[in-house]
């Protein structure tokens, strides 16, 4: 159930099983478990084409959005996501990082943190993969804390949408993957 924040925002984080108190505004329109998730194809941090669709048909994809490479909690949480990477490919799901930064800055970044998984440059056009998930601040030109948990046939079957400055739980992402390997 949404909740009230401090300047009469209303503030909601969806699963399939519950709703519960979240930090991001519920009029993002992000996209809503159980919807279709924009297919979307973009360059990963060596210039590769990485396309949403042609991974689900085998895997269950978790798609990050994060807004900034370089910054304190953006690193801390694509470190965990790093760590946590057996365990996602144990249940058979990839996972990608979108941000609007350049692929360029992202080959740097992920190199110099040692991620190995694709991270994703939705830098031109500016947020458009971002925005079509209803997590671009158009005011900040970044995304917010958005994770969806795309199944293989393409539907949205968990999100948690947070605001800048809050990182998610990525156990609660871990577990929403597992229940669907179940």
């Amino acid at each position: 159930m949404p909740a009230e924040g401090a300047a009469g925002n209303r503030f909601t984080r969806v699963s399939a099983e519950s709703e519960e108190v979240c930090a991001v505004p519920v009029e993002t329109g992000s996209v809503e478990v159980g919807a279709a998730a924009p297919d979307f194809t973009l360059a990963d941090q060596h210039g590769a084409r990485w396309r949403l669709g042609q991974h689900l048909p085998t895997q269950t994809v978790v798609v990050v959005f994060y807004p900034f490479a370089f910054t304190g909690v953006c690193t801390g949480e694509l470190r965990a996501i790093q760590e946590a990477l057996p365990r996602f490919q144990a249940e058979e799901a990839t996972v990608v990082a979108v941000s609007c930064d350049s692929m360029f800055s992202l080959r740097v970044f992920a190199e110099r943190e040692g991620l190995t998984f694709p991270l994703l440059s939705d830098f031109w056009p500016h947020g458009a993969v971002a925005r079509d998930y209803g997590v671009l601040d158009e005011e900040r030109g970044c995304a917010l804390r958005g994770t969806f948990v795309v199944d293989r046939g393409g539907v949205v079957r968990w999100k948690v949408v947070n605001a800048i400055p809050d990182a998610r739980e990525l156990d609660d992402c871990l577990k929403a993957v597992e229940q669907l390997s179940a």
